[in-house]
């Protein structure tokens, strides 16, 4: 029994982790420039469009010339 409660809680660990290493490599990539401070361009990686004039509301922040 202990076994079974053991492979059960490691298998829910395992699909946790799954779950949300898939959210955030759906995250887009907000390109800032550094000596402006301002939005470059936004990579989507999904069916949602962003860009600089709506960025989403969570993103991978990425700091360029």
């Amino acid at each position: 029994m202990k076994n079974i409660i053991t492979a059960g809680l490691v298998g829910v660990a395992i699909l946790g982790a799954a779950y949300a290493g898939n959210e955030a490599l759906k995250m887009p990539d907000v390109h800032f420039s550094y000596s402006t401070n301002e939005c470059v361009e936004v990579v989507n990686y999904t069916d949602e469009v962003f860009s600089c004039e709506n960025i989403p509301a969570k993103f991978n922040h990425i700091w360029v010339k």
